[in-house]
């Protein structure tokens, strides 16, 4: 099984940066893809950006040019950083290992 915990999160003001953190443990082997999703209030979760081992990356187009998610050698952790943040940005973000494993969020919250 696979384990993921995030970090980072917090408050910032608009235009602000954060980066996410998320450390994988356990049969990491089996991780290809991973990602990093969000839920706003009231909203629906919806996928920010993934990475796959290749190094393939894709974005939601309302991050593309801000938000880059990256992973170190290993394989292990893996990164969102976040640039220009707007206050549409709030949410909890959820790093996710092969669309079926989930970390327990961690809050970012952009003030105007």
């Amino acid at each position: 099984q696979v384990q993921l915990v995030e970090s980072g999160g917090g408050l910032v003001q608009a235009g602000g940066s954060l980066r996410l953190s998320c450390a994988a443990s356990g049969s990491i082997f089996s991780i290809n893809t991973m990602g990093w999703y969000r839920q706003a209030p009231g909203k629906r979760r919806e996928v920010v950006a993934t990475i796959t081992n290749r190094g393939n990356t894709d974005y939601i187009n309302s991050v593309k040019g801000r938000f880059t998610i990256s992973r170190d050698n290993a394989k292990t952790t893996v990164y969102l950083q976040m640039n220009s943040l707007k206050p549409e940005d709030t949410a909890v973000y959820y790093c996710n290992a092969n669309f079926a494993i989930w970390g327990q969020g961690t809050q970012v919250t952009v003030s105007s």
